[in-house]
């Protein structure tokens, strides 16, 4: 089959590799319709964590079941699915608690596994003609037959659950103010679902103009970190308080204001300074434990200056890590169905797998109104 290799940093290509097949009673096979490129993605595209060359990449997937094992009962042959980035087994002690994104069983010695992701798991991505789901049973969700709102529903399996997940951490509650750093995908995802929870007002900062009107379409406050602080900018806004809640949907690889060089933890510090006291921080953006990238020696191994005085100080609460999308792909599936959510908005461009090369270039460029991109291996 055709699929996205990982070649070296900056480099893909479209390379024949094999089939993948039943390995498992529980696995099924799903024929990719669609399967969207991650900014999860561009850290391994930028060489900037240590995957090698050969991995398929591809963890957001939406697809029709093609084959299942003799152990498979609620699925069946022809079912149009979406299915979490995260791979999870559904019995162990984190998945029973539903901290599916953490699960024991299916990445030995570490907690959590995904589709075509460093370290995650020997899960082959789902950029590709097919992909294989193991316990089936629980990673698949069932959407409606046909090819209806194939843009919103491939989101279910990473950005629009990531987005509220972020909401989640940081408690955001009907009529709260809140504070969403990056205008990426899921920064954007983060505000919509804000929005979709009640918030009262939702500013979202970031310096890329088209990312910024994406934010401004579905009525968020866009601010511009190059032309000033945002905190400052944001506490002019709210009567000098700050947000009740903020949302960090940027991680390790955020821009200095005003300068073309990293500060990893410039997001962190900056919402600890935009949030009131005793607010919340949610934090979906990714942080890593190692970064050959890094701008110092402390961040090439995960350790950063954050202000964690000051976050002691205001009574902050910050909650971290990836996203559990079992816990809200069903009744985001289900708000999309009746017409509640409509996340595709934020989908810049739907392609065909064989330009996936110069989808990867542009997007990491962030070039021609790239936001978000959905790939089509075959024919819905």
């Amino acid at each position: 089959m055709r699929a996205v290799v990982y070649k070296g940093p900056f480099e893909v290509a479209i390379e024949q590799v094999e089939d993948p097949r039943i390995q498992h009673p529980n696995d099924v096979l799903v024929r990719v319709t669609s399967t969207a490129i991650c900014g999860s993605d561009l850290h391994m595209y930028e060489g900037r964590t240590a995957a090698e060359p050969g991995i398929v990449f591809g963890h957001e997937n939406l697809g029709v079941i093609e084959e299942t094992g003799e152990g498979v009962t609620t699925l069946s042959k022809g079912d149009r699915v979406v299915m979490p980035f995260n791979v999870a087994c559904g019995f162990c002690k984190n998945c029973s608690a539903g901290f599916t994104g953490f699960c024991l069983t299916v990445n030995p010695g570490f907690a959590g596994g995904a589709y075509g992701y460093v370290a995650m798991g020997p899960y082959t991505g789902g950029q590709a003609e097919y992909v294989r789901v193991p316990y089936a049973d629980f990673n698949c969700l069932k959407l409606p037959e046909g090819t209806e709102k194939e843009t919103d529903f491939v989101l279910l399996a990473d950005i629009f659950p990531t987005g509220y997940h972020g909401n989640e951490l940081a408690d955001v509650r009907p009529g709260d103010s809140v504070a969403v750093y990056g205008a990426g995908p899921v920064g954007l995802m983060a505000a919509y679902s804000a929005m979709l929870r009640g918030a009262s007002k939702v500013f979202v900062v970031d310096r890329v103009a088209e990312r910024l009107q994406k934010a401004r379409e579905i009525g968020a406050i866009p601010i511009d970190f190059t032309q000033g602080s945002p905190v400052e900018q944001i506490k002019d806004q709210t009567g000098g308080e700050g947000t009740d809640k903020g949302i960090d949907a940027v991680g390790y690889q955020a821009q200095a204001q005003g300068e073309d060089r990293e500060e990893p933890a410039i997001v962190l510090n900056s919402l600890v300074d935009t949030v009131r006291p005793t607010g919340a921080l949610g934090v979906p953006g990714l942080y890593v434990p190692s970064d050959p990238g890094g701008p110092d020696e402390q961040s090439k191994k995960g350790m950063l200056m954050v202000a964690v005085g000051r976050l002691f100080e205001k009574g902050l609460r910050m909650g971290t890590g990836q996203c559990n999308v079992k816990r809200y792909n069903r009744h985001l599936r289900d708000m999309i169905i009746e017409d509640r959510a409509k996340p595709s908005f934020v989908v810049s461009h739907e392609l065909p797998l064989d330009q996936a090369s110069s989808a990867y270039e542009k997007f990491d460029k962030r070039v021609e109104g790239y936001t978000k991109v959905v790939l089509h291996p075959q024919a819905a």
